[in-house]
Formats: C-alpha cells, structure tokens, sequence
C-alpha cells in the first residue's frame, strides 16, 4: 500500500501520466493568474477550458445601515477562487417546484457579503473585452449571485471572448429599510442596496482593465428584480458614466417606493423593536432574523394603511434615485423583454404535476383553453395560431407574456431617448419533461450557454436544437454588449417602436426564430380574466 501510494504521488508530481484511474489528466498543471487591483493582488484559477476566473471578490465594505466603502488595502496575495458570502434572505425551507428546470443551489449568509465573481479570456489591459455585469433576480428581497446553477459565467466568457461578472449586494431589511427620520446617520439607508451596485460598478470601472476588460464598454444585465435594479440604475445620478447599456429581463420596471412609504416602514419597524430615537443605533446590533421579522410585519402593516402593496423596493429620494430619466441616460441604449409563460401557470407549465401537454387530444386542448378562457376560448385559439404559427393551439394556455409593462417602459424610455431600445420575446420550449414552455428565468440558461451543464443539460432536454438556441441567445446579448446592436446574420433585430409599441425579436422553436411586429394587444384583451 505505501508503495503504491509512492508510485501515485511520483507519477503526478512528474506530470507523465496521461490516464490515471481510466481519466485522462494534463500534463503540466496550469499556472494560476495573479492580478494586482486597487488594494493588492488576486489569485484566481484556471477553468478546464482555459477561462480565467477569479471569485469571491470583495468589491466594498460595509457596517450594517452604512453606505459601501473600499476594501482596504491588503498584504500579500488573497485568493479568489471560491465563491464569498452570499446576502441575507429570509429561510428557505422547502425545495422549489421548479428544481428540475431551473436547478439552485444555496450559498453561505452573511451581512459581509459584498462580493463579485469574474471571468475572462485575457489579463492584457490592452485587450479591451466588452464587459457584461449581471444583477440576479429574487426581487429586492432573495437570491445571490451563485443561486442558480445557470449563473456561471465562464461559458459565456469563453463563447463570446467576453469578460463576465456576477455580483451580491444587500437585500430586504439591510438594504432598503429608510430609517432617515432617525438622524443623519441613516440618512442613505434606503437605497443602500442600489449604492451597493453603484459600488461594484465603480469596482468594475477601476480594475477592469486588469482583466482584460474595457471600462468604458460595460453591459449591466438583469432578470426579474434585477431587471428593475438595472432600470433604476438608469435612474442614479451616481451611475453615471459606470455602464454603456443594460438589459431589463422579464418585466422589471422602475417602481420604486415614495419617500414616505418608506419613511412609514421604517418607523413602524423601529416601534416593532421597542426602539425609539434615544436608542435607534442597537438596531446596529439586533439577531438579523429578529430585525427582519419587525419588518415584514412593518410592510403589511404600511399596506394595510395606505391600501397599497407595499414591499421592498429602491425608494424615490429625489437624490440617490431621481424621477426622470437624466440626461445621460437618455443617450444610452436599452433593451427588455418577457418569456413565453412569465407570470402564472407555472405549476403546470414546469410540468411539476405530470402533464405533458403535447400528448394531448384535440378535445383535451379544447376542454383545458375552455377551463381557462372560458367563453372566449375559440377566439384565443384562432388569434394565438395566427401570432404563432410553429406553436400548437395547446400552447395558448401556457401563454401568459405579461409583456404590457415592459411595452411601457420602452416605450416611457424612447419618449426622450436619443438611443435605440429594443424587445424581445423568449417562447423556445425546452424539450424535456413533456415540453417545458419558457417560464420565469430560463432564458438565463442559453444566454449564460449553459446547456452543457449536467443539471441544466437534464433539464433541457439538450438537443442538437437547444444548443443552437443558446448560441442564438447569447450571441445577440454578445452583440449588444459589444455595439448596442443585438443583429446577427440571419437574424436581423430593429429597434422597438414606441407609437404602436410593437417590434419584437421572437427567440422561438424550429428554426422560426424572427423579428415580427407581434402586436398581441388584442390576444391579451381576450385573454384577460373574466
């Protein structure tokens, strides 16, 4: 036994074995890439096709209810090879129903979680990549940067020759609780998980170059919640000139809360305490689990008031987050859409229950477009084959676009825009499961190009039409990240227009990926609730 242990470590330390256990190992192991940032060095890691990628770093420092500051400087060589600490959510107690579409997994808590993770193909700082800045959704209150599986980026990175970064910052109680009646000490509370991301971009901003990136030329994207971080981004004096473009993704828009919604939540949570103005800063110190309770119950209570829902959300100060679209937003591009089955459904679109809607009978499709269109349900079925063609009339109950609030907002966009703004609709099924129709973040998934991911490549069912998407998908966010064009060839993607709010990129099966005006104003009308 000792001696074939020696034999091992010999023949490893050598590097002269090809094939070790049946698996075939590289000869030489890779030299890790060290990068000097504002503050001291990094040592990142070679992925196995070469990527470099560099995670867990902290990009700012923060005490709870304070506004994000430089890391200081450091000695030495700190690594950056495992993922930081992710924010603090409220627990999680059950698994998702939509795990085997959309896998997760769940990372470390903690309030020191200010932390990015970075991928590139170069280290030159004249190599100038574009940049593409990810903000995770979860709303203002869940997710991380690591949440989904379809989150890596190096895929993305290497695919597009692109520099990729994914970044946590505070939510819910310690990233938006205004507690500015309290003193001038809180005076920024509100919004600190807006400036969190103001100080990950200036991050970006200062060391990009570094990683082969091009500081002017940064792309933010986001989904769901973080497609209304990247709207309000577009809203922050202090973001101005920290990103080129961004991307809104399944209906995010710019709501935030008025400053007395606010300044209501966080009075009633300091009550919910026993605090008062006298002893406001132990709420520098108070069990996270307890703070968060005081103020869930805060919220409701707030609702309750106003008759309005109330939940977390970037607060309308007129200083850190202003009304208007500013001037220098207005020259910047911008790009939003929705997938096929956004809002509701899901249950059965995600297959969850065990149907498989493209076995259904002709006279299983009328009975279910009946159960849920009622009366309405032969027009639905006419005017949905008319919108869509290479879909099956069964697909018309899973279609809940939601895509009103996005057609607002680009329109709201355009109206002083000296930029063009762009829509699109992600309708590809994944075939897997009996057909899964495109819900809530899975366009993520082919625009990370992450179908080659074990969990993920479950999930899509990974044919050869999958992995053709995927590129399709990521090459058009490539693109704009590169020149605020999202066109490729053969695919050809003009601006929205704002008059009849109509011009939309269709991302959908069979090779019928396309540009179409898809006015479907008249298909939501008949298919509006009743």
């Amino acid at each position: 036994m000792k001696r074939l242990l020696s034999m091992c470590v010999i023949l490893v330390a050598a590097g002269s074995l090809a094939f070790a256990n049946g698996v075939r190992h590289p000869s030489t192991v890779p030299e890790l890439p060290i990068v000097r940032v504002a503050g001291g060095q990094l040592k990142g890691f070679v992925e196995e096709d070469g990527t470099l990628a560099f995670t867990g770093i902290q990009y700012a420092v923060a005490e709870r209810f304070g506004k994000p500051q430089p890391v200081p400087a450091w000695q030495g060589v700190k690594p950056a090879q495992v993922y930081g600490p992710i924010a603090m959510i409220p627990d999680q107690t059950a698994v998702g129903y939509d795990e085997f579409a959309w896998p997760h997994r769940y990372g470390i808590q903690n309030e020191d979680c200010l932390y990015l993770n970075l991928w590139t193909q170069s280290l030159s700082t004249s190599a100038k990549k574009p940049v593409l800045f990810f903000i995770h959704g979860g709303g203002f209150t869940n997710g991380s940067s690591i949440e989904a599986v379809a989150y890596e980026g190096g895929n993305l990175s290497k695919f597009g020759d692109v520099v990729v970064v994914t970044v946590n910052h505070r939510l819910n109680v310690l990233g938006y609780l205004d507690l500015s009646s309290f003193g001038s000490a809180y005076s920024d509370t509100a919004n600190l998980g807006m400036l969190d991301l103001v100080a990950a971009l200036q991050w970006v901003k200062d060391n990009i170059a570094q990683f082969g990136g091009d500081p002017s030329n940064v792309t933010i994207f986001g989904q769901s919640g973080g497609a209304t971080k990247v709207q309000t981004l577009y809203h922050m004096p202090a973001a101005e000139g920290l990103f080129a473009r961004g991307v809104g993704q399944s209906t995010g828009v710019f709501n935030p809360l008025t400053k007395a919604q606010a300044n209501r939540v966080g009075q009633l949570t300091v009550q919910k305490l026993g605090l008062n103005a006298g002893t406001i800063d132990q709420i520098k110190t108070i069990d996270y689990r307890t703070l968060l309770a005081a103020s869930v119950a805060a919220l409701a209570d707030a609702s309750k008031e106003v008759g309005v829902n109330i939940n977390w959300r970037s607060v309308l100060d007129g200083s850190t987050v202003v009304a208007d679209y500013p001037e220098w937003a207005n020259a910047l591009p911008y790009m939003a859409g929705t997938v096929f089955s956004e809002s509701s459904n899901n249950n059965l679109n995600l297959i969850a229950q065990g149907i498989n809607k493209n076995d259904w009978t002709a006279a299983e499709v009328d009975r279910y477009l009946v159960q849920r269109f009622g009366a309405n349900a032969a027009a639905v079925k006419t005017e949905f084959s008319k919108l869509f063609p290479e879909k099956k009339p069964q697909d018309a109950y899973f279609y809940v676009g939601n895509r009103n609030p996005t057609r607002d907002a680009l329109a709201l966009k355009a109206q002083t825009a000296t930029a063009p703004v762009y829509n699109y609709l992600f309708a590809f099924e994944a075939p897997a499961n009996g057909g899964i129709t495109a819900f809530h973040c899975s366009e993520l998934i082919y625009l990370f190009h992450n179908v080659n991911l074990r969990e993920i490549t479950k999930a899509t069912g990974g044919t050869a039409e999958v992995y053709v998407m995927q590129n399709l998908v990521a090459q058009a966010w490539i693109n704009y990240a590169t020149n605020g064009n999202p066109s490729q060839p053969g695919l050809e993607w003009k601006p929205f227009d704002p008059v009849t709010k109509t011009g939309t990129l269709i991302f959908s099966n069979n090779g019928q990926s396309r540009f179409a005006p898809l006015d479907d104003k008249n298909l939501e009308q008949l298919m509006a609730p009743r």
